[in-house]
């Protein structure tokens, strides 16, 4: 094999502009030009080091063989000629401040602190109708805002002189051991965020030991998301699988047949969307040529513009079944052997039914608010079971999904006896930075979680419990009875005089 060509930092420096674009990372001189725009941290950032060494920013975010995984062997231009860096290359480029960015540019992914600056920064950058569609809920708000603004509303106990040095925050899911409590809520065409979409997604949620739910929706097959992951030592699968139940009961029938021959042992039936709710910021953004048909794994309701608007949750639904009910269990039961997980939950009677029925495991979730606006936010449907129904708890796992976005978050839903919780949109808006973006924003929920144990004063989480939190200020909320405990209706039946 022939010597890698050494290079001066004279000619490196000849390449520093977007159509002509190279770097020096740990030695080696590499071409961007062609990468460059498709980075997920944007282009910015590679631009600032265009014609100089970008080892150091580099080796803050990435690892050291991702260049050689993602490039070709033709993009290594060369070797850096140590001899030849004098103090003016080798001074740093201008201090780059993260607040100062072009509107469509995002920043440095190292720069991000929190769920909600994932939020700000897809805001910004993605297309406006992948935007409108993702943060849309449904009509007025009130639930979706409700999801994140009833965790403020909850106070933590904490107790002190505990020894907390060590702290683990592994848990079981459906039997699995899982590296945090969280899960990736299903969500479809994550295409739209990232080329990678789902399998970007899968990357980084196995990398960091959580696992994906994937959707009927999604924007790759299933069996390409499966084959993405590295394969696993005679353990589970770290994929799940949320399905929607298709009016044609073969379809289903044949889509589980191909996610239990791809080692999936867990679905959960999503049955809080009959329908899609009215999202207005969803239609009101008609989608570009190039978003309409985009495929789903689903074969159906492909994304296309019509009269009422370019609503993509209620046009990308209409396959699905809306005589769906309780008497339908059973049919699922015969043509699925694995565990059942009902994903929509909103109160304590149906909870209880779920038990009846036998299912594995029940998901607290109005949809992320997306469907029925002034349905309850997800925090007060698990204390309506605590109250109503807190024999549940015993008998199948409960997950909580809607509003989550800090540490903290996570750890009010465990003491209030949640088994995990799942977060949707932060997955979501982390893939604007593909794989890379999953993992910190992984990273992140882990440092806040862990933080927040150790200030509350414990180190596991089988020690989190109810006297850890403080809820007096939504408990006047949670219902007391089945009905109303008042309200009655009246002369229903009765014809109007006239």
């Amino acid at each position: 094999m022939a010597e890698p060509k050494l290079l001066s930092t004279d000619q490196i420096a000849e390449h520093n502009n977007a159509k002509d674009l190279w770097i020096v990372v740990d030695g080696q001189v590499w071409d961007m030009t062609e990468f460059a725009p498709e980075h997920p941290g944007g282009i910015g950032i590679i631009l600032q080091y265009a014609g100089r060494d970008a080892s150091q920013p580099y080796n803050e975010i990435h690892a050291p063989s991702l260049l050689n995984t993602t490039l070709t062997s033709s993009k290594l231009i060369g070797t850096l000629d140590t001899s030849t860096i004098s103090d003016d290359w080798a001074r740093p480029p201008p201090e780059h401040n993260p607040k100062v960015q072009l509107k469509n540019e995002k920043p440095p992914l190292f720069t991000l602190l929190s769920t909600h600056d994932f939020e700000n920064v897809a805001e910004k950058t993605l297309a406006p109708k992948t935007w409108a569609f993702y943060s849309s809920a449904a009509t007025d708000l009130v639930t979706h805002k409700a999801n994140q603004s009833f965790f403020d509303r909850i106070w933590f106990r904490p107790r002190v002189l505990r020894n907390i040095k060590t702290r683990d925050m592994r848990a079981r899911i459906m039997g699995q051991e899982v590296e945090l409590p969280i899960m990736c809520s299903p969500a479809a065409m994550a295409k739209l965020v990232h080329p990678d979409g789902e399998k970007a997604i899968a990357k980084g949620c196995q990398n960091k030991g959580i696992i994906q739910c994937v959707s009927t929706n999604a924007s790759f097959p299933i069996s390409d998301i499966a084959a993405s992951l590295s394969p696993t030592q005679n353990g589970p699968s770290p994929l799940f699988f949320q399905l929607y139940v298709s009016k044609t009961r073969s379809n289903s029938e044949a889509l589980l047949r191909q996610i239990w021959s791809l080692g999936i042992r867990t679905i959960f039936l999503t049955v809080d969307s009959p329908i899609a709710g009215k999202r207005e910021a969803d239609e009101r953004v008609r989608m570009d040529d190039d978003q309409q048909g985009i495929p789903m794994m689903t074969g159906a309701g492909k994304p296309m513009n019509d009269k009422r608007g370019g609503g993509l949750g209620r046009i990308t639904g209409s396959f699905v079944d809306e005589s769906l009910d309780w008497s339908d269990l059973p049919w699922l039961r015969r043509c699925w052997k694995g565990r059942v997980v009902l994903k929509g939950i909103m109160c304590a009677e149906d909870a209880r039914r779920a038990v009846e029925e036998g299912v594995d495991g029940i998901v607290l979730s109005n949809h992320g608010g997306r469907n029925l606006d002034t349905s309850p936010p997800a925090i007060l449907i698990l204390l309506d079971l605590q109250l109503n129904a807190p024999h549940i708890f015993e008998n199948l796992e409960v997950y909580l999904d809607g509003g989550i976005r800090r540490g903290t978050d996570i750890l009010k839903a465990i003491c209030l006896g949640a088994t995990a919780v799942s977060l949707g949109r932060p997955f979501l808006y982390s893939l604007n930075y593909g794989s890379e973006g999953v993992e910190y924003l992984i990273d992140l929920l882990k440092d806040e979680l862990s933080v927040a144990m150790a200030l509350v004063g414990i180190t596991r989480l089988d020690q989190a419990h109810a006297g850890l939190v403080n809820t007096n200020d939504v408990d006047y909320l949670v219902p007391s009875t089945e009905g109303h405990p008042y309200a009655r209706m009246r002369g229903r039946g009765l014809r109007a005089k006239i």
